[in-house]
């Protein structure tokens, strides 16, 4: 059941993993220590997506104590989707549509209230609004249902390399990292729960694609448990990742460049299909429109074997910083 398996007695409070590191890392040992610390990124995630229950409907999230001055809005996705599922039994979420409303503060808990709209024969609907000093930062819709029998379709996956076919992120690291900006440097030196495989990896560069679409393997970088609505949520954190910047593709520019600052608007979300999120799955973005400083970004996410399980789409705010 979801509710049990975001649940403190659930999976996700079992993923509470230690994974020391060794005092002297050789160069034999460096490959398994690159792998440890990704497996401990990977335990950080769950554990913040580990929210602690105050009352009935009532959770507390919490951020990572990392340099950045706003909470990732991944994150306050996942973790009010968590909220959420912790109060359905027996259905599963297929979309949810949010708003952001105000930057996060990362040095404050995040409180999620839950309200239970409806209890259908069919449908469950959740509201879920997220509170900092007060006020309300977030607001998520999240609809529940259960498979039904039916007609099926589904566009095909692009042609493109397979996430092997791609330089990986150590090899990024080792290889690449003097030749690409300094925001990109500082973004690779970091240990994360996603990792990212970019297909158009020359954009980073300076290369415009003008038709507005941008192709990114991700997966999570260690072993998740395997109940189902863990592999959701983890999702809906990784959904926002790299999703804004795709309104910058064909102007050859990216949000890594301080000339931009770029913040999420609203975010949606649909869930097609079962997968995995520590599998490889295909991010395939595109950004049909961008004006008025409001970039309008969609992707669609495809298993490797080409099979569509979930759709997005997002407007974010794309401004042009004046100089001071």
């Amino acid at each position: 059941m979801l509710a049990a398996a975001l649940d403190r007695k659930g999976p996700l409070a079992d993923a509470r993993l230690d994974f020391p590191l060794p005092h002297r890392v050789t160069a034999g040992h460096a490959l398994a220590a690159e792998s440890l610390m990704t497996a401990s990124a990977v335990a950080a995630l769950l554990e913040i997506l580990n929210l602690e229950t105050l009352e009935v409907n009532l959770f507390r999230g919490r951020s990572p104590q990392d340099r950045w001055q706003r909470v990732f809005g991944g994150q306050v996705i996942g973790q009010a989707l968590v909220a959420a599922c912790r109060t359905v039994e027996g259905r599963t979420p297929h979309s949810m549509h949010a708003y952001f409303l105000i930057g996060g503060d990362p040095k404050v808990p995040i409180i999620y209230e839950v309200d239970r709209i409806r209890d259908g024969k069919s449908f469950t609907t959740r509201r879920v609004v997220a509170i900092q000093h007060g006020q309300a930062i977030f607001t998520l819709m999240v609809s529940f249902h259960n498979d039904e029998p039916g007609l099926t379709h589904q566009v095909p996956m692009p042609d493109v390399p397979l996430p092997e076919q791609l330089p990986t992120e150590a090899e990024v690291r080792a290889n690449m990292q003097p030749t690409l900006p300094e925001a990109v440097r500082r973004y690779y030196e970091r240990e994360r729960p996603i990792e990212l495989r970019p297909v158009q990896y020359d954009r980073y560069l300076g290369k415009k694609y003008e038709d507005g679409k941008f192709n990114v393997w991700i997966r999570a970088t260690g072993k998740l448990p395997d109940d189902p609505a863990i592999h959701q949520c983890v999702l809906a954190y990784a959904s926002d990742m790299a999703l804004l910047d795709t309104a910058l593709v064909p102007h050859g520019r990216s949000l890594f460049e301080t000339e931009f600052m770029g913040a999420s608007l609203d975010h949606a979300l649909w869930l097609h299909r079962p997968f995995r999120a520590d599998d490889w799955l295909l991010y395939a973005q595109e950004s049909p429109s961008m004006t008025g400083a409001r970039g309008f970004t969609r992707g669609l996410i495809f298993t490797r074997d080409g099979t569509l399980v979930a759709s997005v789409a997002q407007e974010g705010l794309v401004r042009i910083r004046r100089n001071s």
